[in-house]
């Protein structure tokens, strides 16, 4: 197994290849959690992705034959723009395969570097399977995201740079895909000279090193906004490290991820995908766990489709009571419209949109039906103009 050695051998190799990151303190998520929190800001490395430091690792350590022959690598996305980047800045043939549903974002971006770029398969393994073949086929090297023991140490820099630069940090909670950041970080916190406790992070529904952990059958699947660290098989060599240096390995909701997303953006100004902002999603699902520890977390992903990033917000506040979207059964006269929108008004609220029907929902001829969606303050804002509004209409929520 590596050691922490090889996490400082690494740091040294990608020195002025990566960026060294700046660590900030967050005092809102330090308010919302009862932690010291810390956050690494990975999100602006090249490609907006920790993953430029394992890739500029083990693209380093490649022989002039390797380098002549070119790589591949398979990636939901970035990995694949940091094999792509460090490839393109070597002069290295770069092929990246990656899964049908990666976003566009990430897509594009990775073939901007000049990468060749593979769609195939629905899930990573299956594009595994194919990124594999290639190799042999052409005589590629294959550049694996998380088990290869040089990526493991390249991505083990982001925690050695935390450590350095908040030397009181006491936990590290780290998002866990394949393995690679964790086992890399853990090896970073056991070198450090002081106890520094590791936590490992994943989302419930791809929780394959819990599960390895525990010796339970992987099950994983489904939709998640976390679609980065959505791994059905975890490294082997990052598996091991975990069962040595590693806490616990949390799961958490999909639900938390999206709030975790949105305090970043709203709070911190931060903005950070799924799987970049499941270390934070930890923090409120266990605050007792966390709470007046200093926490050390990488925001280590900020490559989130536009369109996503604004589903995600307005989630949120939905679920906030921040919006809110009622259907309000009215009788069919004049100045009603007029009447409902000052009601909202003066009561604080903004309308966001309206809806008015009148041959397909509505009750009577006499009658009409509107839908509006307006934006409060916050729930007991929210409660507060529904009531106003339901002194004079029949109001439902939606």
């Amino acid at each position: 197994m590596i050691t922490s050695q090889d996490v400082h051998a690494a740091a040294t190799r990608i020195a002025g290849k990566v960026i060294r990151t700046p660590v900030v303190h967050s005092d809102a998520i330090s308010r919302i959690t009862g932690a010291d929190v810390w956050l690494k800001l990975d999100t602006l490395q090249v490609t907006g992705a920790f993953k430029e430091r394992g890739a500029a690792n083990r693209l380093a350590l490649l022989s002039a034959e390797e380098r002549a022959a070119g790589v591949v690598a398979m990636s939901a996305g970035n990995h694949a723009q940091a094999v792509a980047r460090h490839a393109a800045l070597l002069g290295i043939r770069a092929v990246i395969v990656m899964p049908a549903f990666t976003p566009s974002t990430k897509v594009t971006r990775t073939a901007r570097w000049g990468a060749e770029v593979v769609l195939h398969g629905t899930t990573l393994a299956e594009a595994a399977a194919h990124a594999h073949d290639l190799a042999q086929d052409q005589g590629l090297v294959f550049v694996h995201p998380y088990d290869d023991d040089a990526v493991i140490a390249g991505q083990g820099t982001l925690a050695l740079e935390l450590i350095e630069d908040v030397p009181e940090l006491d936990t590290l909670a780290i998002p866990v895909g394949g393995g690679g950041l964790v086992a890399g970080a853990a090896l970073a916190a056991e070198g450090a000279g002081r106890p520094i406790v590791t936590y490992g992070v994943e989302v419930e529904s791809y929780a394959a090193m819990a599960q390895e952990l525990a010796g339970t059958p992987v099950s994983v699947g489904g939709a998640t906004v976390a679609e980065g660290i959505a791994v059905r098989d975890v490294g082997r060599k990052p598996l091991e490290i975990v069962r040595q240096l590693v806490k616990q390995v949390l799961t958490v909701p999909e639900r938390a991820i999206e709030s975790a997303i949105a305090l970043l953006a709203e709070e911190a100004k931060i903005v950070a995908e799924g799987a970049g902002a499941t270390g934070v999603a930890a923090l409120l699902t266990y605050p007792e766990l966390f709470r007046g520890r200093k926490v050390g977390v990488p925001v280590c992903g900020a490559n989130i489709d536009n369109r996503a990033l604004a589903n995600v917000l307005q989630r949120v506040m939905v679920r906030d009571g921040r919006l809110m979207r009622l259907i309000l059964d009215i009788p069919d006269r004049p100045g009603v419209l007029g009447e409902i929108s000052t009601r909202i008004g003066a009561a604080g609220a903004n309308i966001i949109e309206v809806s008015h029907h009148r041959l397909f929902t509505s009750p009577s001829v006499q009658a009409a039906r509107l839908e509006v969606m307006f934006e409060a303050r916050d729930a007991t804002h929210s409660d507060a103009v529904v009531a106003a509004l339901q002194e004079h209409y029949a109001v439902t929520r939606l």
